[in-house]
């Protein structure tokens, strides 16, 4: 009869293909398959130990503003709620330091004792709403917006409006922004090398005269401030002491303000004595000198040149 024998320390040729496969899923175990999760974190500009600082400090945010929700929701007691605030300042969530972005005409000094003279300064009892509204009571302030930054620091981004003009009104001088806006009183003196505009109503009108100046660019240059007449028309001033009287109607006055500017491009109209150019009447255009003595001089205007 035929027998079979197994040598000491060997295997049969089953169990070397099974041991075979074993080895090669051993080896698959080994290489370790990097995620693309693991490829962004080892790609960011930040030590691990930095990212563990960053992921445990928003783990406290998550649950510092969810406990504030609850509290709110649940209608705790004032007092409940004072004991939370003074455990949220012991563990360090207080404001300490006040950041301000973008604020150049107001005295931060007066945002700073603002929120410093609070009786509380911790996160909870922080009222961001009442802070933003107290600071966008003045007048230079367009925008804000107020922030906390976890766990002792508050941000207030302030957007400022721009002075474009000085507003003359009933002997009050007064900047005003491209809206209208009164952003402070200054005094006559104060120019700023800003156009002046005169009348009631006339900071109301600056988007309207700003459009009308731009039809005559090379004008623009010379006009020092305007006139809002009878609220209704415009007399523009310039540099060489003139005044030009111009029609009511917006497609009128930008229509005479560009026949004046090529008039005084072919003819030069400004400089030579002439107090006042009124071209309130399409047709014909007055003039006035300096000379008390002078008489009025009527001239027609042509309609293809516009020459006097």
């Amino acid at each position: 009869m035929a027998g079979s024998s197994i040598k000491r320390g060997s295997k049969p040729k089953q169990a070397r293909k099974t041991t075979r496969k074993a080895g090669k899923a051993n080896n698959k175990r080994k290489v370790r398959q990097i995620s693309w999760f693991d490829k962004f974190i080892r790609s960011l500009p930040i030590t691990e130990a930095n990212l563990q600082k960053i992921f445990t400090a928003s783990i406290f945010a998550v649950v510092f503003f969810a406990i504030i929700i609850v509290i709110n929701a649940m209608g705790i007691p004032k007092q409940a709620y004072e004991q939370y605030s003074a455990w949220a300042s012991k563990a360090g969530f207080e404001v300490k330091t006040v950041e301000i972005l973008g604020m150049k005409q107001i005295d931060e000094l007066k945002v700073y004792n603002m929120i410093f003279e609070s009786d509380d300064l911790s996160m909870p009892m922080i009222d961001i709403e009442k802070i933003r509204q107290d600071i966008i009571k003045n007048g230079w302030v367009e925008d804000v917006r107020v922030t906390r930054r976890l766990p002792d620091t508050l941000v207030i981004e302030v957007v400022e409006r721009q002075p474009v003009a000085i507003w003359q009104n009933q002997g009050k001088y007064s900047l005003v922004d491209s809206a209208g806006i009164v952003l402070e009183d200054v005094k006559q003196s104060n120019s700023l090398g800003l156009p002046l505009i005169v009348g009631e109503g006339a900071n109301q009108k600056i988007e309207n005269l700003t459009t009308l100046l731009e039809e005559a660019p090379a004008l623009k240059p010379q006009v020092i401030g305007a006139n809002w007449v009878g609220n209704r028309r415009w007399d523009i001033l310039f540099k060489t002491g003139e005044t030009l009287s111009l029609p009511e109607g917006d497609k009128l006055a930008s229509e005479t303000l560009l026949n004046f500017a090529r008039m005084d491009g072919v003819t030069r109209l400004l400089g030579r004595g002439i107090i006042r150019f009124d071209m309130r009447d399409p047709k014909r255009a007055y003039l006035r000198l300096k000379s008390k003595d002078a008489p009025e001089i009527k001239a027609s205007i042509a309609d293809n040149e516009g020459s006097l």
